[in-house]
């Protein structure tokens, strides 16, 4: 598999996370698609070479760890409140999100988005959030 940095153009590299993060030992069996250049890296599905989204730089890292963190938790809280499975509670989440973003639910997953996605997920997810946090610590 070969993928283009969307910031240069230049092909990424297939690594190991001693490369993209050194400090992490645990991390140094799993692989990475990275540019060099740019500094932009995505890891891959356990177990593979496939990756997890596009390549990303640091503020697009930043912004798509903080989109998870306002999303994920609405599709966990539905798995404990519905006792559903995971992959039901999360593609039910994904399909929801999908709708309030305006985009195909296909096209949908934190892994491929934008800057601009990311935002609009966070804004899109964290009245919710403070709404099931609060629910969550008013009624155990």
């Amino acid at each position: 598999m070969s993928l283009k940095c969307p910031y240069c153009e230049i092909t990424a590299k297939l690594v190991t996370g001693k490369s993209v993060y050194p400090h992490l030992p645990e991390l140094y069996g799993k692989y990475f698609y990275m540019c060099e250049s740019c500094e932009a890296w995505v890891g891959c599905h356990p177990g593979t070479k496939t990756p997890l989204g596009r390549l990303a730089n640091a503020k697009l890292r930043r912004l798509k760890s903080a989109a998870h963190a306002a999303f994920d938790p609405l599709w966990r809280a539905k798995m404990r409140r519905d006792k559903c499975t995971k992959a039901y509670a999360r593609g039910a989440g994904y399909a929801w999100l999908a709708g309030k973003l305006g985009i195909e639910a296909a096209d949908c997953h934190i892994g491929m988005f934008n800057e601009s996605l990311c935002r609009k997920v966070i804004i899109v997810c964290e009245p919710y959030g403070r709404r099931s946090r609060y629910d969550e610590t008013q009624n155990p």
